[in-house]
């Protein structure tokens, strides 16, 4: 299995289907940039795992190390995504080693994502990858719900 992170702005692109799948609020006119933006400036880092021949991702995860007064160095998941045609293969588990590894290599102690309560495989992945449901998150802004504030 071939895990790949993106540099370029051809590996963003190629990535685009399952990126949009999952984040429909993208703009195809500026997701590019948006994400070379995050990779540059925000220590952001997208890794994908191409399909079988290799004309797209089947599988992303994006994160970022960023430092918190709680944890110190920490990686925090963003994006986790399996097209529904590559599930079951393993791909989202390899992704989550991947990050898991590189928190190893950089000696960060922390790992932490959101998931929405209804994802129950993928708490499951996450639950048998060494995750604990450590907290409740809150949120609040438009993007939430239906009717955005004026």
């Amino acid at each position: 299995m071939i895990l790949t992170t993106v540099t370029t702005r051809e590996q963003v692109a190629f990535c685009k289907d399952a990126l949009f799948a999952f984040r429909t609020n993208l703009d195809e006119r500026t997701y590019i940039d948006l994400i070379m933006e995050m990779i540059t400036h925000q220590a952001f880092k997208l890794v994908y795992i191409p399909n079988e021949d290799n004309t797209k991702a089947a599988a992303f995860i994006g994160y970022r190390t960023l430092h918190m007064l709680m944890t110190g160095w920490t990686i925090y998941i963003d994006d986790l995504y399996t097209d529904p045609a590559y599930r079951g293969m393993g791909y989202a588990g390899s992704l989550l080693d991947h990050v898991d590894h590189e928190a190893t290599i950089t000696n960060i102690q922390f790992i932490h994502l959101d998931s929405g309560y209804a994802l129950h495989n993928a708490h499951r992945l996450y639950l048998n990858k060494g995750f604990v449901l450590a907290c409740n998150h809150f949120a609040k802004g438009s993007f939430l719900t239906n009717n955005p504030r004026e």
